[in-house]
């Protein structure tokens, strides 16, 4: 497929070489390099194609980044598929990617050396049969927590039909708890959430369901051409979303109803959790395919309103839903609140929502640079990151088509939904621009990518992606240049034991410019678990003033002191408390 270069307006230009926004440093490094292969990362993906243009197929599934073992370092969950169709097996087709091995999801320990003059050696290996985490379902995403506040990450795995609770037992192995915790869902689910919506210090779960679909409804769909193709998800009934609240002994009652979340769904494909509207209580917000998008915000008594339409994030600027995959929550602009980001189908443009502080959101797609650019491709895993740690939020989004390309077809490719994936540059105050052909050829090669999750997974002190592709290999595409610039990496812990604190708010004040704020979670993307670990990029800046954070409870401390440079813990109470 040709790819298509957009053009960037003359006032892009100028606003970021002239008025304030960074340059774009000239460099012959690519700023990612896929290292799986040569770090042990043999996973391939399969989607269980048979012929029969299910729709399972084509959405594809996330990823995951994870310490499990609680030694510093990203360990790395890989969702796999199966086969599709009652009484049919890989042998009935003809599937030469499937590689060796059972068709289970994976666990990749990350064995990663520091030598004396700093160089890093990473180096994944293969413990899932080891760990008991066996999951063998048709899988479609993950996300990971520690719901029983035993100080170890646990996983949660979203599947066609039946949903998994991992406990991490603290010895290398888990545990298969979901029907003592009461978690099952047996719906099509998608994206999952771990977050503490009552602030009582135990993670509640958040489970977005898809589509209605069985084999015995399985329907025909058609290309422009009238051959068979892929449906979309208008051929099918939405599904509604659960909420499950943690009662603090293992576990969850389900609570969609007195939650008041049971009054609009839509066919989830993403979800995130973040404080929306500035008055310290978690929101939701729940991306549809096809229809309106859904903005949870908690009211004073822990019940939730769908505020979407009036705060002006249910639809697009022209007033029509799009299909929403990939979500992230972020500060984009740098003024202090939460803005969102979605990724959607080729045709539509992806969209970022500007927040004003009090939850109201503005459609800024075309302004901020990121609509134009995306009009071709059909976006899933998507996310903030600060590639070259210049302090602005840069965005990655991986792509795939979900209709057949007729290119490809013709040229007979199986999978003929094969895009590259993109990134654009934060100029500043919300504006970007695509610097994709900087990226190196990992990003530029052309696969059906789904699932990405974002961490810095060899503790360099910049923000790496691990890319799932349906029905291919996958990709771990190591940040090359953002460790040259100067950093301050952040792990936010509560508790006893100690556990992230998702949901925390964290501001770094760089000397002389204006605050930087972060938010430790490990939602965001398309089915995938982040970093929960806070980096902030100071750029020029070699050190910060002090360091705010908000806990999830509402108390607010400040630390002095910490060092660039490295990863520092800060615990909840050894701070300075500040008055609200």
């Amino acid at each position: 497929m040709r790819r298509i270069v957009p053009i960037l307006f003359p006032f892009l230009l100028l606003w970021g070489s002239g008025c304030g926004g960074p340059e774009l440093t000239d460099t012959r490094t690519p700023f990612f390099e896929d290292r799986a292969q040569a770090t042990g990362l043999g996973f391939v993906h399969f989607n269980g194609m048979s012929g029969e243009l299910y729709i399972p197929e084509v959405t594809g599934t996330g990823v995951g980044m994870l310490d499990y073992d609680n030694d510093g370092d990203l360990d790395l969950y890989l969702v796999q598929g199966r086969m599709l169709g009652p009484g049919k097996t890989p042998e009935d087709v003809l599937v030469p990617w499937i590689g060796e091995g059972p068709l289970i999801d994976r666990l990749y320990r990350n064995d990663l050396t520091v030598a004396p003059d700093g160089t890093r050696t990473l180096r994944f290996t293969d413990v899932t049969v080891a760990s008991g985490l066996v999951s063998d379902g048709y899988g479609m995403g993950v996300i990971t927590g520690d719901y029983d506040n035993d100080g170890w990450i646990d996983l949660y795995v979203t599947n066609l039909e039946g949903n998994r609770l991992f406990r991490n037992r603290g010895d290398g192995t888990f545990e298969n708890t979901t029907e003592k915790a009461g978690v099952d869902d047996p719906r099509w689910s998608v994206p999952a959430v771990f977050f503490d919506y009552d602030r009582d210090g135990w993670l509640d779960l958040f489970v977005g369901n898809y589509l209605d679909f069985t084999y015995d409804n399985h329907k025909t769909c058609l290309t422009v051409t009238g051959a068979r193709d892929y449906c979309g998800p208008s051929a099918y009934r939405g599904e509604p979303d659960r909420l499950f609240h943690n009662q603090g002994d293992g576990t969850f009652r389900d609570v969609t109803r007195e939650s008041g979340l049971h009054t609009a769904y839509g066919p989830a494909l993403g979800a995130v959790s973040a404080d929306l509207n500035g008055d310290g209580r978690p929101d939701l917000y729940v991306a549809n395919d096809g229809r309106p998008n859904q903005m949870w915000i908690q009211r004073d008594d822990g019940t939730f309103e769908d505020a979407s339409l009036m705060g002006g994030s249910a639809v697009n600027a022209e007033g029509f839903p799009e299909a929403s995959m990939g979500i992230d929550a972020a500060d984009f602009d740098g003024d202090g609140d939460v803005d969102l980001f979605m990724a959607h189908i080729a045709g539509e443009t992806n969209t970022l929502y500007r927040n004003d502080g009090s939850g109201l959101f503005e459609d800024v797609s075309i302004h901020s640079g990121l609509g134009p650019a995306s009009k071709w491709a059909t976006g899933f895993g998507a996310g903030s990151l600060d590639y070259d740690n210049d302090g602005w939020l840069d965005v990655l989004t991986v792509n795939g088509a979900v209709r057949t390309i007729e290119e490809q077809a013709r040229q007979q490719i199986p999978y003929p939904l094969r895009q590259p994936n993109q990134l654009f540059r934060n100029l500043g105050q919300g504006r970007f621009e695509e610097v994709s052909e900087l990226a190196g050829e990992s990003l530029a090669a052309s696969e059906v990518s789904r699932g990405a999750a974002f961490g810095d997974v060899d503790n360099d002190g910049d923000t790496d992606v691990l890319v799932l592709n349906s029905n291919g290999p996958t990709q771990l595409l190591i940040n090359q240049v953002g460790q040259d610039r100067a950093w301050i990496g952040l792990r936010l812990v509560t508790g006893d034991p100690l556990r992230d604190a998702l949901g925390a708010r964290v501001g770094a004040f760089p000397a002389g410019r204006p605050p930087l704020w972060r938010r430790v979670r490990t939602d965001a993307s398309f089915a995938s678990a982040n970093d929960p670990r806070v980096l902030v990029g100071l750029d020029g800046t070699p050190e910060v003033d002090r360091i705010q954070v908000r806990w999830p409870g509402g108390r607010l401390e400040e630390w002095t002191g910490v060092p660039a440079g490295r990863y520092t813990t800060l615990r909840e109470g050894d701070g300075r408390e500040l008055r609200p």
